[in-house]
């Protein structure tokens, strides 16, 4: 019989050492995480300044990137469980030769997934949101042709940051992704408006930012990896020893490749139903993703560094810190985002008008944020624990979870609140709090009973 882990006692010494070493892993990898999300929201805000039609564009454009590359991430969540496990278990060549075969892996899939759909781009486009207006798919189609080429550099960019970030150096990353913020935001204000001399380029100039983005991160990170100050000695490992080890990343993200495929598979027709809504809905859905975005990045720093220190602890055979170390991140980030949740509801018109001065939109997206505002403790406490496990190499069962909750629970209701009852975007937004909600009752059931602490990796 498997002995239930205990929840942490916050009166405890061990625990307080503990709530540290969370938050000294954490708070440069939810600084990262907002980093990247200023690049998500500067692109959005300048662009839907400079047109409504380009900003509903990035629903489709915005979304498709996004899904692809995260995507991918499921190989970035196994090599940070087998490196952080690797060095918890004082093996630095073994995590060295296992970043050194996911990083080729890495680029070759970002090659191989940009050939693809810059291929079908156009037609894959009207397939997938037939009622579009010609001018938002032109858009749409414009920005992938753009950003879609530098996906190798954006696979190696999340693949040489979970390295990192599972050695235990979630610094670098943070630093690196600030030098790519400060680049997104001059490149995209100068080109969307024709600032400087340069061509107004409207959306496809927040493209070029963003896949400029993507290549300095992608190349800097490469390179602190390689370096001689590197935590891991890449330098040191071989081609021929990296691609056999790199077999143990793959038995950890396969299931979570399987559970991302089923999520985004969902978030797809989640897309899908809110182009069903209109040019209004579509644009004001952006908006409100950007904002939303801000909390749930918080909560996905928190969660890689609860991931990097639950495997850690596990190659110590430290069975008991590592299940405390799944309560106290899930509470950070709980408390985090339920701040961020009641700043949601106290100013919702102000945020949403941010994007776009149309009232119609400013009006759906604010009474929409008020939804969003009580889903904000579900989605802290679900992310979290989701990448504990995946941290603890146990994907198989956050697939299952993704699962149920994401078609069973999100689709379902979205599609009865949103389209047959009429709701829109109100009851697009409250189907989504209901997967959080079915999502943080089942992992923290999981994460309690404690079989994914005998989870090889």
């Amino acid at each position: 019989m498997v002995d239930e882990p205990r929840r942490p006692s916050l009166a405890s010494p061990a625990t307080r050492r503990l709530a540290s070493e969370v938050w000294q892993l954490a708070w440069p990898a939810i600084t990262h995480m907002l980093l990247i999300t200023t690049v998500f929201f500067t692109g959005r805000v300048l662009v839907g300044q400079h047109s409504s039609t380009g900003l509903a564009s990035l629903h489709i454009s915005g979304t498709l990137t996004w899904t692809l590359y995260s995507l991918f991430t499921a190989f970035s969540a196994g090599t940070l469980a087998v490196v952080a496990r690797s060095i918890g278990a004082g093996d630095r060549a073994a995590a060295a030769r296992a970043t050194r075969g996911a990083l080729v892996f890495a680029f070759a899939s970002g090659f191989v997934v940009a050939a693809i759909f810059l291929v079908a781009n156009g037609a894959f486009l009207k397939l997938l949101f037939p009622r579009a207006e010609a001018d938002v798919l032109r858009d749409a189609g414009a920005y992938l042709h753009i950003v879609l080429p530098l996906f190798p550099l954006a696979f190696v960019e999340a693949t040489a940051a979970a390295a990192l970030q599972g050695s235990g150096d979630t610094r670098t990353p943070l630093y690196v992704a600030g030098l790519g913020s400060v680049a997104n935001l001059a490149l995209s204000a100068a080109l969307i408006f024709g600032k400087l001399g340069l061509p107004e380029m409207g959306v496809r100039g927040a493209a070029v930012g963003t896949a400029a983005t993507m290549a300095i991160e992608g190349v800097v990170l490469t390179y602190a990896l390689l370096s001689k100050r590197s935590p891991l000695p890449l330098r040191e490992v071989g081609w021929t020893e990296a691609l056999p080890a790199f077999r143990r990343v793959l038995k950890v993200s396969l299931p979570a490749l399987g559970e991302k495929a089923v999520y985004h598979g969902s978030y797809v027709a989640f897309v899908a139903i809110i182009g069903l809504l209109g040019a209004a809905a579509m644009a004001a859905n952006q908006g409100l993703i950007s904002i939303e975005a801000v909390s749930f990045l918080s909560a996905d720093g928190l969660g890689v560094a609860a991931g990097a220190i639950v495997a850690q602890k596990l190659g110590k055979k430290r069975l008991e810190d590592a299940s405390q170390t799944g309560w106290l991140a899930a509470g950070l980030a709980t408390a985090m985002l339920t701040t961020f949740g009641i700043v949601f509801a106290i100013v919702p018109r102000a945020l949403a008008s941010v994007f776009t001065e149309d009232p119609a939109i400013v009006d759906l997206g604010a009474r929409t944020l008020l939804v969003a505002a009580a889903a904000q403790p579900f989605m802290a406490f679900a992310t979290v624990l989701g990448m504990a496990l995946r941290g603890a190499g146990d994907t198989r069962t956050v697939l299952a979870v993704m699962m149920v909750c994401s078609f069973a629970v999100r689709l379902l209701a979205t599609w009865v609140l949103a389209i047959t009852l009429g709701y829109g975007l109100v009851g697009v937004w409250i189907g989504s709090g209901l997967d959080w909600v079915c999502r943080a009752a089942l992992l923290g059931w999981i994460w309690r009973r404690g079989k994914w602490r005998f989870v090889a990796a």
